[in-house]
């Protein structure tokens, strides 16, 4: 089946539009763990799970069944009834946009399927997108489980698990529209395979850094050690990786979980800035530097949300600044790692 670059155009359209709900979704998603709210709801029900309680009795019941678990018993006793509708609504916003973007990707597929707007080199891609998506919806329960027995929050492997399965999800909407929409716009670029591999690696970087970020957020790491470039008067701080084992303590030590999340921040920096002074300096890539001018310019405000975020000990709006700021780094270095593929064969 032959489709033209224009036929596809709505295609990609339509992708950058998922992207973007899944950029709201992740914001939702970090309001919710700030605001403790993502054990409130503590059955899984996909389809009447939609409807919030509308009675008094219904919020009554809702509560009592929160009631029951350790977050409550041990973190929250006492907590009034407006109190958990406060906390619910997040929680029920974010299943509820998990909701819409499933409705949102698998009916426009569908429509496009049926009028043969998808060439067969896409369709795969775009069904592995779905699939993808549908599992990410069971890993979201599957991680709220953990926080219902023997926790009073969930894992924090199982919420960085969550947030990177959608991130990936995210990047994989770009990538194919990316294809779709701006493919000429490739061409304009000087060619460099180097160059390719390098941004290649800042994309790996950032898409790790998002992860140590939500061992961050998944141990409330950021809550203590809040200055900045020190931490408790170093900075190299004493009690680093005291568990045993040792590399544990990057996964389970928030000192230790936050020093590595500063690091990373360092050398995306310093990697970035490598970059922007070899590009400048190399005069076959002139027409990079608007690219690496712009990754440097939102690195370098995503570093000052994180320092803003830490020293303010964490506010939510600052919170959700920086965990957005990330999705544009990634997304921005996504794109400039299209821009210099070798081969449009990567695409469709």
């Amino acid at each position: 089946m032959v489709v033209s670059a224009k036929s596809e155009r709505p295609i990609g359209l339509w992708l950058i539009g998922i992207a973007g709900l899944i950029f709201l979704m992740v914001l939702v998603g970090g309001i919710t763990r700030l605001t403790d709210s993502g054990l409130s709801i503590t059955e899984w029900d996909p389809i009447m799970g939609a409807i919030p309680p509308m009675t008094e009795e219904g919020w009554r019941e809702a509560f009592e069944k929160y009631q029951e678990i350790p977050e409550y018993k041990y973190q929250n006793k006492g907590m009034s009834l407006e109190a958990f509708k406060g906390i619910f609504f997040w929680e029920w916003f974010h299943r509820l946009l998990g909701r819409l973007i499933g409705v949102a990707f698998a009916v426009p597929l569908v429509w496009f399927a049926v009028t043969k707007r998808i060439s067969r080199a896409l369709l795969p891609k775009l069904i592995g997108i779905f699939v993808l998506g549908g599992l990410q919806g069971g890993l979201g329960w599957y991680m709220v489980m953990s926080g219902l027995v023997d926790r009073v929050d969930v894992s924090q492997y199982r919420l960085t698990a969550h947030l990177g399965v959608a991130v990936a999800i995210y990047c994989a909407c770009l990538w194919v529209a990316f294809g779709i929409l701006f493919e000429e716009r490739r061409h304009r670029l000087a060619p460099s395979a180097g160059l390719f591999r390098l941004v290649a690696g800042l994309v790996v970087l950032v898409f790790g850094q998002i992860l140590l970020g939500g061992f961050v957020a998944g141990l409330d790491a950021g809550i203590g050690y809040n200055t900045w470039p020190l931490m408790e008067g170093d900075f190299i701080p004493p009690h680093l990786y005291a568990s045993d084992p040792c590399y544990l303590s990057s996964f389970e030590d928030p000192l230790s979980v936050q020093f590595n999340h500063r690091m990373v921040a360092y050398l995306v920096s310093l990697y970035v800035l490598g970059l922007t002074l070899w590009i400048f300096a190399d005069q076959h890539l002139t027409s990079h530097r608007p690219m690496v001018l712009s990754v440097l310019s939102v690195v370098v405000l995503q570093v000052v949300l994180g320092i803003l975020t830490l020293v303010h000990v964490v506010p939510i709006s600052l919170a959700a600044l920086h965990q957005g700021g990330a999705l544009v780094v990634l997304a921005v270095s996504l794109y400039w790692m299209f821009l210099t593929r070798a081969k449009a064969s990567l695409v469709h």
